[in-house]
């Protein structure tokens, strides 16, 4: 159990939802990416499950590319032995000398600062690491394999496209280096549906949308990261671009309860998209909600749209999904906007005990 009140209580609205646990008793879990945002969720939960199994706990093998920072992110579990780490790019080939029984892969430089500086291990994560786990699936013949896309495999789609299902998708030139994420996602998801259909590898995909929540990267990149960041520092948040692009936003406990449900009972071969259609804001919108928060601290919003040269933004002004497939399999999103980036806050708070 980690020693961050909001992650603990996160964790435990996690465990009550209704989802079969029991399936994981005993069993074997490969998580790429396991130092990642959303996968570092996924391994605590999974831990947390297990310490309610009486003898058949959960073994969760991390995948990691720094062996350090796995350390550093999950310091409150280094003394279980149901954790084991592996160091190494997922583009290398994965020799495990243990049965996977789960696998989940979620490596991938899901930030747009990496897009312009580092394309191709962008792509080589999604098309190369994606081969490399879809082989490890087959030769175990793993129970199911879930493959973390994106929405922006989406490209660019009209207002009357909104919300967006599943089997609609829009224009996207594969000629423009900032590509190189959805292009490779896409690629990804094809090649699950191939595995699934040549190999029978039971391959399920999720679409995240914008998601957020305790842990992430203050660094990386994405508007409403920088809020939170400017929020924990005492500074007020400036919008550099004319904040009309909408988004919307999903806290990472429903976002959990929904890759689990598509893992365990999603359809093979099939996407889903996860994401809060209720929660759909402007980025000036989110930024005063921010402001509105905390109000004991006299910040403002700044207007400045600036462009930022390292940082190649999208050209998608809105996306919001639709989650009616996903709705099928018994999940709906429950933790507004207001609610979700307050926890968010506050575990930055509870960590440092004093705004960074």
């Amino acid at each position: 159990m980690t020693t961050n009140s909001i992650i603990n209580e996160d964790l435990e609205n996690i465990y009550k939802a209704d989802i079969n646990w029991s399936r994981f008793a005993g069993k074997t879990v490969l998580i790429t990416g396991a130092n990642g945002f959303l996968p570092a969720y996924l391994v605590e939960t999974l831990l947390y499950v297990g310490d309610r199994f009486v003898d058949k706990k959960v073994k969760v093998i991390g995948l990691v590319r720094n062996i350090e920072r796995a350390k550093k992110r999950f310091a409150d579990y280094l003394s279980n032995s149901n954790l084991i780490f592996i160091e190494q790019d997922v583009v290398e080939e994965i020799r495990l000398d243990t049965n996977v029984d789960f696998i989940i892969h979620a490596a991938s430089q899901a930030s747009p600062k990496y897009y312009g500086t580092d394309p191709v291990g962008t792509l080589n994560a999604n098309v190369l690491g994606t081969s490399n786990l879809l082989n490890l699936a087959k030769d175990h013949k793993v129970e199911s394999f879930l493959f973390f896309s994106s929405s922006e495999v989406y490209g660019s789609l009209t207002n009357d496209q909104m919300p967006v299902n599943e089997d609609h998708y829009g224009y996207l030139n594969p000629l423009v280096v900032r590509s190189c994420y959805a292009e490779s996602k896409r690629m990804g998801e094809n090649m699950c549906a191939s595995y699934s259909h040549q190999y029978q590898v039971n391959t399920k995909i999720i679409r995240p949308f914008h998601t957020y929540g305790p842990g992430m990267d203050l660094n990386d990149g994405r508007v409403f990261v920088d809020f939170v960041a400017d929020v924990l520092k005492g500074e007020n948040i400036v919008i550099k671009s004319d904040g009309t692009a909408k988004r919307a936003y999903c806290y990472i406990t429903d976002a959990i309860i929904a890759y689990f449900k598509v893992l365990l009972n999603g359809k093979n071969g099939e996407a889903y998209n996860v994401g809060n259609p209720y929660n759909e804001h402007s980025v000036s919108e989110l930024a005063n909600i921010m402001v509105s928060l905390f109000e004991g601290e006299p910040l403002k919003v700044i207007m400045e749209n600036k462009s930022n040269g390292s940082y190649l933004p999208s050209q998608v002004s809105r996306i919001v999904p639709d989650i009616n497939k996903l709705k099928d399999l018994g999940w709906e999103p429950k933790v507004s906007a207001k609610e979700g980036f307050y926890r968010t806050v506050t575990s930055y708070k509870n960590i440092y005990n004093e705004s960074i």
